[in-house]
C-alpha cells in the first residue's frame, strides 16, 4: 500500500503533539516535517522526550513554517493552528495541490458572515469555504474522499453532533428546545500560559464558561440545521473540569411522536453499527471518559425519561483524539484509501 508524506504545522501544541504520536506509528504515513516557531531547530526528542525511542525523533527537527517549502516536502499537511492563522497556510498549500486537513475553525462554516459573527473578524479566505468539506467521517465520508481541504470538527461539536444527527435525520426529536451540557478537560483550551488554566485555578474546581454564546455553537447549529433541514438553535453550556483530557456531554431532547425505545435503538444501530469509532452502550452502562481517553472512540448511551417526557443522550470522547487529532487522521485514512482504522487502534 502506497505511503504518503505528511507534515504538521503547529506541532508543538496539544493537538500537534497527539498528531505526532499518531503519525509516527502510522503504518502508511511518513512524517517528514514538523513546524513550530518557538522550537525551530530542536529535534522531536528534545521537544517531546516521550517519543525519544522512535528512531525518527532524533533526526526530524522542528522548522519555521513555510508553505512553499512544505508543499514540496509533503503530500498532506495538517494545520494545528489557531483560527485566523490556519487560513494563511491553507490558501498557498491548496493552490500548490497539497491535501490540507485543518484542525482550526477557519473552514468549518460555509458562511463568512457567520464566521465573522462568532470569531469577530473577517474570514481570511472566504473563497475556500465552498471547497472545504466538514471532516466528520461518519456523515461526510464520500465528500472527504474527494476533497483537498478538510475542516476537522471541534471537540465539543463532535460530542454533540454524533449523538444528535441520526435522531434529527430520522425525525425522532424536535429541532427546537435542544439543550447541551458539556464538561471538558483543561487541554481543550490549548497549550498556553493563562491564569484561568493554571493548576491552582483549575484543580478542585468546576466552572462554566463561554455562556451563552460559545464559538463552537456556530458549527454545531449549522450542522444540526443541515440534518434537520430547518434552522436549529440550541442552548449550549460548556464547563471546565479538573482533568487533563476528555469530554462528557449530556443532551436534553424533546422526542417526537415517532420516538420509542425501539425506534431510537434502531436509529442508532442503523447509523453506527458498522462505524469503528462509535461505541453504543447497552444495558445500564453510561459513557465514561476513562474508557475513551487515548482512543478515537466516542461512546453514546441514551435514556427515555417518562416523568419529564424527555430523551437524555450522553456521549464521551477524548477531546484531543476523536475531538481533534484522531479524527483528522481518520480523514487522512479516508482520503488516502487506507483502512479507516490505520494508526488509530
Amino acid at each position: 500500500m502506497k505511503t504518503k508524506k505528511v507534515a504538521i504545522v503547529g506541532a508543538s501544541g496539544y493537538s500537534g503533539e497527539v498528531l505526532v504520536q499518531l503519525l509516527l506509528q502510522h503504518p502508511h504515513a511518513e512524517l517528514v516535517a514538523v513546524t513550530s516557531r518557538q522550537n525551530a531547530g530542536q529535534t522531536l526528542a528534545q521537544v517531546f522526550p516521550k517519543f525519544a525511542s522512535h528512531p525518527k525523533s532524533r533526526t526530524l527537527r522542528f522548522t519555521e513554517p513555510n508553505a512553499e517549502v512544505l508543499a514540496k516536502q509533503a503530500e498532506v499537511v495538517f494545520l494545528a493552528l489557531p483560527h485566523g492563522v490556519a487560513a494563511e497556510y491553507a490558501v498557498p498549500l491548496v493552490n500548490a495541490g497539497c491535501m490540507v486537513i485543518d484542525l482550526s475553525a477557519d473552514f468549518r462554516l460555509k458562511s463568512p458572515e457567520l464566521y465573522k459573527e462568532f470569531y469577530t473578524h473577517e474570514h481570511p479566505a472566504p473563497e475556500l469555504l465552498k471547497k472545504a468539506v466538514y471532516g466528520l467521517p461518519e456523515f461526510y465520508r464520500d465528500e472527504i474522499k474527494k476533497s483537498l481541504l478538510i475542516a476537522s470538527p471541534g471537540c465539543y461539536p463532535t460530542s454533540i453532533l454524533l449523538p444528535a444527527i441520526p435522531l434529527l435525520k430520522a425525525g425522532l426529536i424536535q429541532p427546537q428546545g435542544i439543550i447541551a451540557d458539556s464538561l471538558s478537560g483543561v487541554s481543550g483550551a490549548g497549550r498556553k500560559a493563562e491564569i484561568d488554566y493554571l493548576f491552582c485555578e483549575c484543580n478542585e474546581s468546576v466552572r462554566p464558561y463561554g455562556v451563552p454564546k460559545h464559538r463552537h455553537l456556530s458549527e454545531i447549529e449549522e450542522q444540526l440545521s443541515l440534518a434537520a433541514e430547518t434552522p436549529v438553535t440550541i442552548q449550549f453550556t460548556p464547563h471546565l473540569i479538573p482533568v487533563n483530557r476528555g469530554i462528557l456531554t449530556t443532551l436534553y431532547l424533546n422526542p417526537t411522536g415517532k420516538a420509542s425505545a425501539d425506534t431510537i435503538a434502531d436509529c442508532y444501530a442503523k447509523a453506527y453499527a458498522n462505524e469503528p469509532f462509535v461505541r453504543l452502550l447497552e444495558g445500564k452502562a453510561f459513557p465514561d471518559t476513562k474508557n475513551v481517553v487515548g482512543t478515537n472512540v466516542c461512546e453514546i448511551a441514551w435514556r427515555l425519561d417518562p416523568r419529564t417526557r424527555r430523551l437524555i443522550v450522553m456521549s464521551a470522547e477524548d477531546n484531543l483524539v476523536k475531538g481533534a487529532s484522531g479524527q483528522a487522521v481518520q480523514s487522512l485514512n479516508i482520503l488516502s484509501g487506507w483502512p479507516e482504522t490505520s494508526g488509530l487502534v
